[in-house]
């Protein structure tokens, strides 16, 4: 009977302890936060930028400043850009387009309020900030927005 016993109790220990471990796993994103943060250091080691990181990891330079004044999130922006992935593949873009920016992606919404109209920003963006689990590059030129 102690023979049939001890390998159940072997196999319940294991799956308590399985379960105990997944229990206590964190999903709040922070290895991705990390792999994303990993990406955007190569990208722009790579192609030898010349930007600077927010706390929340979105990466930007900015090419030109525009206005001193600057769009705030209720703003409507009139932008041109281009979008695309590390590897270099065409994700959107568009030509003088407006936009509500506060109903864009949070990377836009942290980026643009960094420049004035005639301003251009290069944003990589992480995953938490864009769509999916892509960090994606933007250049964008802010021609102009309303309050």
């Amino acid at each position: 009977m102690k023979s049939i016993l001890k390998p159940i109790i072997t196999t319940c220990a294991i799956v308590l302890f399985l379960l105990a471990t997944l229990a206590c796993k964190k999903e709040d994103g922070s290895n991705q936060n990390e792999i994303d943060r990993e990406l955007i250091e190569t990208y722009v080691f790579d192609h030898q930028l010349t930007g600077t990181f927010t706390t929340t990891g979105l990466y930007y330079q900015i090419q030109l400043p525009g206005t001193e004044i600057h769009p705030s999130l209720s703003s409507t922006i009139t932008v041109s850009y281009k979008g695309f992935t590390l590897s270099g593949s065409a994700v959107d873009d568009g030509s003088f387009v407006p936009f509500k920016l506060n109903q864009l992606i949070t990377g836009w919404q942290e980026g643009l309020q960094l420049i004035g109209e005639g301003g251009k920003i290069k944003l990589i963006i992480p995953s938490a900030q864009a769509y999916g689990k892509e960090v994606l590059v933007f250049d964008i030129t802010l021609h102009y927005f309303s309050k």
